[in-house]
C-alpha cells in the first residue's frame, strides 16, 4: 500500500476519501482531530505549510489541495477514468463544474462555518453571515438548473461530482439549499446514497 490520506473529519479529506473509497484503492488513514494540536503540529505542518488537510501521500510523492489531489489520483490511478476525454464534448463541463466548486460555492460555505461554528458567539456578525447565505443560494441556481434531467453533473458520475457533490451535501446540512431546487436537492439524496459516499461521510464525522 503506498497511498496515505492525512484526514480530519468535517473537512475537505472527506472528499478524498470519497474517491479513494469509490476506486476501491487500498489506501492508509492518518486521522487527525481538526484541531490547532493535530494540524498546527511541526510534523503536520511538514507535510502542509499552512497545516491543512487534505494531504496525500503516494510513496515518494506528497501533494495538498482537494481539487489536485482528486485530479492527481484520477491520472495516476485510474489512467484518466472518472473524467472525459479532452476530444469529448462533456470535457468543458466536466472543468467547469470541477472547478466551480472551490472557485463560487465554497467561500461563502467558508463564510457561514466560521460565524455559526467556530468563531464565539460575541464575535459573530449577522450581517455578514447572512450576506454569505445569499451567495450560497445564488451560486446553487445554475447547479441546481444543470442537473435538469440528469442523474449527476455531467451525466455520468466523474471527478466533479467528488468535488461538487460534497459541497452539495455540506451546504444542505447547512440548511442553504431551497427547497425549490428540487433537481439540486434530488442530487444530494443521490449522492448520499452511494456506499462509497457513505462510508467516507461516517469516516468524516
Amino acid at each position: 500500500m503506498s497511498l496515505k490520506l492525512h484526514f480530519a473529519p468535517n473537512s475537505r479529506a472527506s472528499r478524498i476519501s470519497w474517491l479513494l473509497e469509490e476506486l476501491e484503492l487500498p489506501y492508509e488513514l492518518n486521522r487527525m482531530a481538526f484541531h490547532p494540536k493535530d494540524l498546527k503540529s511541526e510534523e503536520h505542518r511538514a507535510r502542509h505549510p499552512l497545516g491543512r488537510v487534505p494531504v496525500l501521500d503516494d510513496g515518494e510523492v506528497s501533494i495538498f489541495e482537494s481539487g489536485a489531489i482528486v485530479d492527481y489520483i484520477l491520472e495516476r490511478h485510474k489512467n484518466g477514468g472518472l473524467k472525459p476525454a479532452v476530444e469529448s464534448h462533456h470535457f468543458a463541463p466536466y472543468l467547469q463544474w470541477f472547478h466551480y466548486c472551490e472557485g463560487m460555492v465554497m467561500p461563502p460555505v467558508n463564510t457561514i462555518v466560521v460565524h455559526t461554528l467556530l468563531l464565539p458567539p460575541e464575535r459573530r456578525d449577522e450581517t455578514v453571515l447572512e450576506q454569505a447565505r445569499k451567495l450560497l443560494t445564488r451560486a446553487w441556481q445554475p447547479v441546481d438548473e444543470t442537473l435538469a434531467g440528469k442523474d449527476y453533473l455531467i451525466g455520468d458520475f466523474s471527478g466533479a461530482d467528488i468535488m461538487l457533490g460534497h459541497a452539495a451535501f455540506m451546504s444542505n446540512r447547512l440548511g442553504c439549499i431551497p427547497q425549490e431546487m428540487t433537481n439540486l436537492r434530488a442530487y444530494v439524496k443521490r449522492i448520499s446514497e452511494r456506499p462509497a459516499f457513505a462510508k467516507a461521510i461516517v469516516m468524516g464525522l
